[in-house]
């Protein structure tokens, strides 16, 4: 697709048509000039495209048209790509299947029925079945990798701290940052370096994962594939956590709900899913002491991150407990148990196609690293990519 200019919209518009990944398309794109020069982008719509819908998969934003781009789209679109549309999601990022009530579900490009995963699913089914070459997600607990993951592309979730929010319609504050999905480590690095601070120091010490994996419960095809990425590196003994992963999402969970239904208090209900409506209606009925402890939590969680991190090294975990699932099946409730971590501590994590499940769906692997140090931890990925092997595009949706 990326030598075609103009863009063939009536063919994305067919290719789209299964997968459900695009939501608004602006049929005006060109490419421009520079290093992104040929590549198509599409953007989660929850961040600002100057022109288009600005929704935030919400019925209550359908009629919001963006004025101008938000930084990051900025960025790429001044480095020559063309931002070709935007993409589904969950309603307000709220959300694991991307199985939106007013948009409709997107599907996995590996197999139709399946979820993406969420609340990015858009951005990772239209970079796998090469909808677009490059993606924007938004990332509050694993909204970047886990679609990643389950399309079996490559994903990144930069620190809070380094990205621009200007032009994304915010979850949690504290947690939420924009990231890229792309099908090639060395684009997925181009655009980060565009969209983030990025440093360039070297990793500390030894890659290092979670003792037990931190308990939480894994499928069998996921551990064989984490078993032989462990099995490629010099490993560090492994680390503990003060808490549960379980208990760390969880806290992360209540503080999106919170914020959510405080911005979310002067709308008319009617526009709300009543799914949304209860999940954010989680965050005020927590008791004040039970609040506190959440606060807590996440603290601790984030210290002792940052001290693994730069002390002992790059964490490895996998992606997701599980590969993508059926869309009539429910979200499991630890998806998100590994992926919250980089969110709590503030720290850039990467996402790799590590293997494949007995389902025919793709697998992923994750590294975090410290703040200062995306080229090594990009170089770090790299290294195992260049082992593994592992991406592959889906059977009937080819790039190009």
């Amino acid at each position: 697709m990326s030598d075609r200019n103009p863009l063939d919209f009536a063919a994305l518009a067919e290719a789209n048509r299964l997968l459900n990944a695009f939501v608004d398309f602006d049929r005006a794109a060109r490419f421009g000039e520079g290093q992104l020069a040929g590549v198509t982008v599409g953007v989660k719509s929850n961040i600002a495209v100057r022109g288009l819908p600005w929704t935030a998969g919400m019925a209550l934003h359908r009629g919001r048209i963006a004025a101008r781009d938000a930084a990051t789209v900025a960025a790429l679109r001044d480095a020559g790509a063309a931002i070709i549309g935007t993409l589904n999601m969950e309603e307000a990022a709220l959300g694991a299947k991307t199985d939106n009530p007013f948009f409709g579900a997107t599907h996995n490009p590996h197999r139709i029925g399946f979820t993406p995963g969420g609340s990015s699913g858009g951005s990772g089914a239209a970079v796998a079945a090469g909808l677009c070459d490059l993606a924007l997600g938004t990332d509050t607990m694993g909204s970047v990798r886990i679609p990643a993951s389950y399309c079996g592309v490559y994903g990144f979730k930069p620190a809070q701290t380094a990205v621009s929010r200007d032009g994304l319609e915010l979850a949690e504050p504290a947690l939420d940052v924009i990231g890229p999905l792309a099908r090639s480590l060395d684009l997925l690095e181009q655009a980060a370096r565009l969209t983030s601070t990025f440093g360039n120091e070297a990793l500390p010490g030894k890659p290092v994962t979670l003792a037990d994996l931190g308990g939480v419960e894994c499928t069998s095809d996921v551990l064989a594939c984490f078993e032989k990425v462990c099995g490629l590196l010099d490993m560090a003994a492994p680390a503990t956590l003060p808490d549960a992963p379980s208990r760390i999402r969880y806290a992360g969970f209540i503080a999106t709900a919170t914020a959510l239904h405080a911005e979310l208090a002067d709308a008319d209900a009617s526009l709300l899913s009543p799914t949304l409506a209860k999940l954010i209606s989680y965050g005020p009925r927590r008791k004040d002491e039970d609040r506190q402890a959440d606060r807590e939590v996440l603290a601790r969680t984030a210290e002792r991150l940052n001290e693994i991190v730069t002390q002992t090294g790059p964490l490895v975990l996998p992606t997701a407990p599980q590969p993508a699932f059926d869309h009539a099946e429910p979200a499991p409730a630890n998806q998100a148990d590994f992926t919250c971590l980089a969110n709590i501590g503030n720290l850039p994590a990467v996402t790799i196609p590590a293997g494949t499940a007995a389902n025919g769906m793709p697998i992923g692997v994750q590294i975090v690293g410290p703040r200062g140090a995306e080229a090594g931890l990009f170089a770090l990925a790299r290294q195992i990519d260049g082992q593994l092997r592992a991406y592959r595009q889906p059977d009937h949706f080819h790039a190009g």
